[in-house]
């Protein structure tokens, strides 16, 4: 490795290293929050209790110890992969594999698909001990899975092999525009994955997810009702109200719309419907208003058009990535840095290397604003649900989710920067307060 491929190399280590050591900085904070506070918030005082409150805490505290082990898990891994070359070594395998099959290793395309099923494969393996160590030892310990070693299996293989089904249609096309090349492949390469993107949302809701839940639609009674007498109030179009079977994989409670054109469907988890846990002798879930106060801030994503921006920034972003591609990937450095013999610059390599190690930084920089972004499409959401008249149910549904999947309600505020898509329960609760009261005084 001459002084050229070193930089590099050393280039990527440097802000995977940065990046990962500011992360443990803010765990830390993170972590010092949950060890010192003990006090239960005012706003909170009359929903949450003294056991409800540490057992929150003592989940937040095992999962930040369990993601510290798995990022270091993660930067130790990576460094290793670059400093012995293992990139190469992984398409070296894939030809030896590809040449078992009377594949030649000039059919590029071919050779593209064998290294990422290995690599998803490798991934897989690697990465499963962290799986069931987060199902079935911390989400276990804190009574939120609902999963039996069958089903965690089942789900395991199925999400496996789907990856695969969907991924190497899209490398082998995508490879092939750019090898067609042209001064147009970056517009043509973003045109392709702007269709598959839109093409993947619009099956996901009624192709891919009833592969991994059950989905029954919600049976007639008053909440069905209440929920299509909003609906209708607001113009939204739906089309079904499903209860998907989350259960059978955790305790945890959502709700969501889903259909990216037209007519829409609403899911509720069936673990957000108010009912009494035996096995943890008490009562989960949220009343029917809380639920409707729920739907109100989900259709106020709809009503703001989040969705739509949401893929709009996407969209931009993948145009500038594939532009920053386009003028480096033909650099024969970062080939050679990753070990590969001069000459030999596969293209899928170089859509790993620009796009998830030399733009690493543009990446974090975007997901910090997109992550702001999101908080405020949530405090707009929860504003719109205020506007319909729905404050103190989203109140009371957002503490009663936060206790039931125990949520720790307070965060280091650089942590929570960093991190957090949605806002905190205590501003969220504090902003529904305000917006409140100024709709009170006009």
């Amino acid at each position: 490795m001459d002084i050229d491929e070193g930089l590099i190399v050393f280039l990527i280590l440097l802000f995977s290293w940065s990046e990962y050591l500011w992360e443990q900085y803010l765990s830390i904070r993170q972590l010092k929050i949950y060890n010192t506070n003990n006090t239960i918030p005012d706003d909170l005082k009359d929903m949450l209790n003294e056991e409800s409150f540490k057992k929150a805490r003592i989940y937040g505290i095992d999962k930040s110890k369990f993601k510290s082990v798995k990022e270091f898990y993660s930067i130790i891994f990576t460094t290793v992969i670059l400093h012995k070359r293992w990139i190469y070594v992984a398409w070296n395998k894939s030809e030896n594999i590809a040449a078992t099959f009377n594949v030649s290793p000039d059919r590029e395309i071919l050779v593209s698909c064998v290294f990422m099923t290995f690599v998803t494969l490798f991934n897989f393996v690697v990465n499963m001990p962290f799986k069931i160590y987060g199902t079935f030892v911390l989400e276990e310990r804190h009574g939120f899975n609902k999963q039996t070693v069958g089903f965690f299996i089942k789900d395991q293989l199925k999400s496996l092999l789907l990856s695969l089904v969907i991924t190497l249609p899209i490398i082998s096309i995508a490879i092939y525009i750019i090898m067609l090349g042209g001064n147009m492949f970056v517009v043509w390469l973003w045109l392709f994955t702007t269709v598959a993107t839109l093409l993947l949302l619009t099956l996901y809701p009624t192709v891919i997810a009833p592969l991994f839940d059950k989905f029954v639609p919600l049976s007639d009674g008053s909440l069905r009702k209440g929920i299509e007498n909003l609906a209708s109030k607001l113009k939204f179009p739906l089309s079904q109200i499903f209860i998907v079977e989350g259960s059978k994989r955790s305790a945890h409670s959502n709700a969501y719309f889903s259909g990216l054109f037209g007519a829409k469907r609403i899911v509720l988890f069936d673990t957000l419907l108010e009912k009494y846990d035996e096995e943890k002798k008490k009562t989960t879930g949220c009343t029917e208003e809380e639920i409707l106060g729920v739907l109100a801030h989900e259709l106020g994503h709809w009503n703001c058009s989040h969705i739509y921006k949401s893929i709009l920034l996407t969209e931009v972003n993948l145009l500038l990535l594939f532009t920053a591609f386009g003028f480096l990937f033909k650099y024969s450095l970062l080939y050679t840095a990753l070990g590969f013999p001069a000459g030999q610059e596969p293209i899928i390599i170089g859509l790993i290397v620009v796009l998830q190690m030399i733009l690493a930084p543009y990446n974090s920089i975007l997901s910090f604003f997109a992550t702001a972004m999101s908080r405020k499409f949530e405090f707009e959401a929860d504003n719109f649900a205020v506007s319909l008249d729905y404050p103190n149910e989203l109140r009371s549904a957002l503490i009663k989710l936060g206790k039931d999947n125990l949520d720790y309600p307070i965060y280091d505020k650089l942590y929570s920067l960093w991190y957090h898509s949605h806002p905190t329960l205590l501003h969220r609760i504090e902003n529904i307060k305000t917006k409140l009261s100024e709709k009170k005084q006009n």
